[in-house]
């Protein structure tokens, strides 16, 4: 039986960290060992069942669509888990207004199949409006989209969870913070977004990146964990919509960024920024579909993290060395999947933040050339429930978390007490 969302309890047990001087140091040992290697020490410290943990209590909300109560349900539920893992919460408030939609436009709903098939606007399928190239020329296309229509979704349970529709109104999304011990007035930003869409339990999107960070949260705010600056941990609402949540973060707070609240506290609400790296989608590579538009069952053998930059973007050369730095810990410290960097970061919640501060994106696949040419037939799906994965899938994602916890550890100066 389903869970109820107000009677929903997930246990959450976690714990993390790079070298003081930020180097990449040996991999990391097998079982999570104790090592002289503070970086070492905290990557061994993710566990894959607590992953898995903390993704299938998100998906208890079902696809978690804004503008709905299951969402602002699972806004709470994330903000409960962060306080019980000792990282202190603060909520941002905006409102979500958009004016009505007009003309023939809007989402399609999915129909079968048929690569030769045109478009309304006269393409074929598979092409996914980011520009020349990309997805309109990469692999064996299927059509994508986003399932509007509840009764594809043949869970009874699960069909009326997600039944209410989205409200305009106001807004909340969580965050929680890691203070700094010798520069407080500096932070990282690590995001994933927690709403979704479809009509599933949006487990791959984005519950996979919300874990991901919730996780990271936990481990580096155990007690024995210090960072030299700040790291904030940002669980965004309304991506699917239009990355409204991100947007509303800069808008709100890019201003206050390095400011000292009350003067002389040593308190900076808004630390300057000093990186922004997204999670967004972790735990599906099963290459390109075949002839028919059929893919693979099974994790690929070469499946990777996708680590992106935007290579057009005001600060395109320090996210390029962000997104390389990320590749050297997962090198490093990463144990079942490589790492590949590329210059097309869209459609996440790392673009509001990249003409300000160095932002990179971490993913399953390529969103410009992969996930727009229907690599990931889950996308915005009804199947995109937890039961569709396997461990082979959420090892991918551990993987991601791997990479981040080794890159950020190393950036932020992450030390462990006694060692």
């Amino acid at each position: 039986m389903r869970a109820t969302v107000t009677g929903l309890a997930v246990v959450l047990v976690l714990a993390i960290g790079f070298g003081p001087d930020g180097d990449v140091r040996g991999q990391q040992p097998a079982g999570g060992e104790q090592t002289d290697d503070p970086i070492a020490t905290l990557v061994g410290r993710l566990d894959l069942d607590r992953y898995k943990a903390v993704i299938k209590g998100l998906t208890e909300f079902g696809d978690r669509r804004q503008g709905t109560q299951r969402n602002r349900d699972a806004v709470d539920w994330i903000e409960a888990q962060l306080q019980a893992g000792g990282c202190p919460t603060e909520r941002l408030y905006y409102t979500y207004d958009p004016p009505p939609r007009t003309g023939g436009g809007g989402a399609r709903r999915n129909t079968p199949l048929n690569p030769t098939e045109p478009t309304p606007t006269g393409g074929r399928i598979g092409r996914n409006g980011s520009g020349p190239g990309g997805s309109s020329i990469f692999g064996y296309r299927r059509r994508t989209g986003v399932v509007r229509d509840p009764l594809m979704q043949p869970d009874e349970v699960l069909r009326a969870l997600n039944m209410e529709e989205p409200v305009n109104g106001d807004r909340s999304q969580v965050y929680c913070t890691k203070v700094g011990t010798a520069r407080p007035d500096e932070m990282y930003i690590l995001g994933a977004h927690m709403d979704g869409h479809g009509f599933g339990e949006g487990a791959d999107d984005d519950a996979s990146g919300t874990a991901l960070v919730m996780e990271l949260a936990r481990i580096l705010s155990a007690p024995d964990v210090r960072t030299a600056v700040s790291i904030r941990f940002a669980l965004w609402n309304n991506e699917e919509t239009g990355l409204n949540g991100s947007r509303a973060y800069v808008e709100q707070r890019r201003e206050r960024q390095g400011l000292e609240n009350p003067p002389g506290s040593g308190l900076y609400p808004e630390p300057r920024w000093l990186g922004m790296i997204q999670h967004d989608m972790m735990l599906f590579d099963h290459g390109a579909p075949g002839p028919h538009g059929v893919v693979s069952r099974d994790q690929r053998p070469e499946a990777d993290v996708n680590i992106e930059f935007q290579s057009n973007s005001d600060l395109a050369d320090e996210s390029r060395d962000l997104a390389f730095r990320f590749k050297a810990a997962n090198d490093a410290y990463a144990t079942d999947y490589p790492a590949t960097v590329g210059p097309h970061m869209t459609n996440t919640d790392s673009t509001p933040f990249m003409n300000v501060t160095p932002s990179i994106s971490l993913r399953e696949n390529e969103r410009g050339m992969h996930i727009g040419a229907g690599w990931n037939p889950h996308w915005h799906q009804p199947t995109d429930v937890y039961h569709t994965y396997t461990d082979d899938d959420f090892r991918l994602g551990l993987n991601a978390a791997q990479t981040t916890l080794a890159a950020i550890a190393g950036l932020a100066g992450a030390t462990i007490a006694g060692r």
